[in-house]
């Protein structure tokens, strides 16, 4: 009579089979591949539909405006004007995110009451 030497994968006390010495796969890899999957499957929908992790400058329905002469800046809602003593961004340099290349600059740099950039002095 014959008889099967390999030892069958027995349960874990989480109910995973484990590998056996006959080197059989475990559910536990298949489970860790299946997650493996979905991460990147929702690592790349992200990617693909332009959602971004870094901060907006404003919310929806406002845009951002910055002190004359300084650096101060605030979020004004869409259907209204910048309020006394603000002004709208020069077109083409409005930050978009929370320390983008624009955010920074504009840390350094202000516009005057004629409009023209200006750099700060730090601290200001």
């Amino acid at each position: 009579m014959r008889t099967n030497s390999r030892v069958q994968p027995q349960p874990s006390a989480s109910g995973a089979l484990t590998r056996n010495r006959a080197g059989n796969r475990s559910r536990g890899r298949t489970r860790r591949a299946a997650l493996g999957l979905a991460l990147a499957s929702a690592a790349a929908a992200t990617l693909t539909t332009g959602c971004s992790l870094q901060e907006a400058t404003c919310g929806g329905g406002e845009y951002p405006v910055m002190t004359v002469g300084g650096t101060g800046s605030a979020c004004v809602p869409d259907d209204e004007e910048p309020p006394k003593g603000y002004v709208r961004y020069p077109e083409g340099k409005v930050p978009k995110h929370v320390d983008d290349k624009w955010d920074k600059y504009w840390q350094t740099h202000s516009v005057d009451k004629n409009g023209k950039i200006i750099t700060v002095p730090e601290g200001e």
